[in-house]
């Protein structure tokens, strides 16, 4: 973990999850691979993966990445499907800062946020 330690250097940690090009055909989804990464983004390596067995089982396989990555410090950056209670649970436990999107449609987590920070900025993107 030292090793990781040192990849990521206090920087930030981008998570997310990808299709993989070309694991399945057009008219069969059958076989799609989906894997959630991260990757260190000052030093462009990937610092830890895992498959998914679909796009939804993204939520679960994203803590069990987070704890095998030494985030102490760190900056996590999640996209707005990670905006999930055992997900910040997990950051919080790793002594992680971490960037979240939210999406409009998800009214009560941006409620919550707003109630339980002591800062919260929304950047309209116009997406």
């Amino acid at each position: 973990m030292q090793a990781t330690e040192k990849v990521t250097d206090k920087g930030v940690v981008a998570v997310d999850g990808k299709t993989l090009r070309r694991s399945y055909k057009r008219n069969d989804r059958q076989f799609t691979l989906y894997m959630i990464r991260a990757f260190a983004t000052k030093n462009g390596v990937v610092l830890g993966q895992r498959r998914t067995d679909e796009k939804s089982n993204e939520i679960t396989a994203v803590p069990e990445l987070l704890e095998l990555l030494e985030l102490n410090g760190a900056m996590v950056t999640l996209d707005a499907m990670s905006c999930q209670k055992q997900i910040v649970k997990t950051l919080v436990k790793k002594k992680a800062d971490y960037c979240i999107a939210v999406k409009k449609n998800q009214n009560r987590s941006i409620r919550r946020f707003r109630m339980h920070s002591n800062s919260v900025t929304a950047i309209n993107l116009g997406i």
